[in-house]
């Protein structure tokens, strides 16, 4: 009988052998220019959302693009970035290369603006903040100071930013700003903040209104109390202001000039305007100023700044054209 030969046992297969994990060696030696050079592209692109974006901001090709970043990650020894059909995105290790990036950029910027302060030369980012209710038509001491001190110092990027007069002055608190002007003083530890002018506002209708055709004697305060006034901030004050305005009715509000003289211009509303504003249009007829007892509001800009080492030279510099511009 013959006896079945026993089946041969499979063979047992190995196990799965576990990926091998590619660890970076770390950043060694110097950061050299050609470093510098791959971080800055790698910063457009990742500011871009993407190699294709970027290729205008940097000039260059996709494909040269890819090949710095390449580049960058056979440097650094990390995967920075995922591109491909899903789209672009930076990796784990990309974000924290990119906020290491951004603090490098920063402190060689930094680096910069100090050696040029110790040269007597201005550079960096100068950021302006005024209130949208400043006067900006003609040639006014703030247009003059801009002109001498982009003239003398063409190193400096100057940005200007119009806002809210608090706007203005959170920008300066927080550092976002570099200079504002504000029409309230700060006494907040690390902000200085110094007297410029004092603007006069005067009281001023629209063609449309009733009141453009009737004589400067029959004007009385029963006449002003008549009208629907825009409401006026408590930046504005006169001894005479402070008795008229209890008897006054208010209607109506606007955060700049420019809307004050929208409502003015309607005819359903008085207001007061900068008389440098309302010059031009009270000449094409279009606004009569009402003179009341000479009645006139005035405010008073201050200059706000929050000074560090990296902007002292650049705030003072500004601040004494500003001064004598005035």
């Amino acid at each position: 009988m013959t006896r079945s030969a026993k089946p041969t046992p499979a063979s047992a297969s190995p196990p799965p052998r576990k990926p091998s994990v590619r660890r970076s060696s770390g950043f060694s030696g110097q950061v050299s220019e050609v470093d510098l050079r791959l971080l800055r592209v790698f910063h457009t692109v990742a500011a871009q959302g993407g190699f294709s974006a970027a290729e205008i901001a940097l000039g260059k090709s996709k494909s040269s693009i890819s090949l710095d970043i390449s580049a960058l990650e056979t440097r650094l020894g990390l995967k920075l970035c995922k591109r491909g059909r899903s789209g672009f995105s930076l990796t784990g290790e990309g974000q924290a290369v990119l906020d290491a990036t951004l603090t490098l950029l920063q402190n060689i910027q930094h680096f910069q603006q100090r050696i040029n302060q110790i040269s007597g030369i201005l550079s960096g980012t100068f950021r302006l903040y005024v209130p949208d209710n400043l006067q900006t038509h003609g040639e006014t001491p703030l247009i003059r100071a801009i002109e001498t001190f982009t003239n003398r110092h063409p190193n400096v990027f100057m940005t200007v930013h119009s806002a809210s007069t608090r706007d203005v002055e959170v920008a300066v608190t927080n550092g976002q700003a570099t200079v504002g002007i504000a029409l309230y003083p700060q006494n907040m530890p690390g902000v200085q903040g110094t007297p410029l002018v004092a603007e006069a506002l005067n009281l001023y209708c629209g063609a449309k209104n009733p009141l453009f055709h009737v004589p400067e004697a029959d004007i009385t305060l029963e006449t002003l109390a008549s009208q629907r006034m825009i409401a006026v901030s408590d930046a504005a004050t006169s001894a005479q202001w402070n008795e008229i305005r209890t008897h006054l009715s208010f209607h109506a509000a606007a955060e700049n000039v420019d809307g004050r003289a929208l409502l003015i211009l309607s005819g359903n509303f008085i207001g007061f305007l900068p008389e440098a504003f309302a010059k031009p249009l009270v000449d094409r007829g279009l606004l009569r100023r009402i003179s009341f007892n000479n009645l006139q509001l005035i405010t008073c800009f201050h200059f706000l700044a929050r000074i560090s080492p990296e902007t002292e030279l650049m705030v003072e510099t500004f601040r004494a054209l500003l001064e004598e511009s005035y």
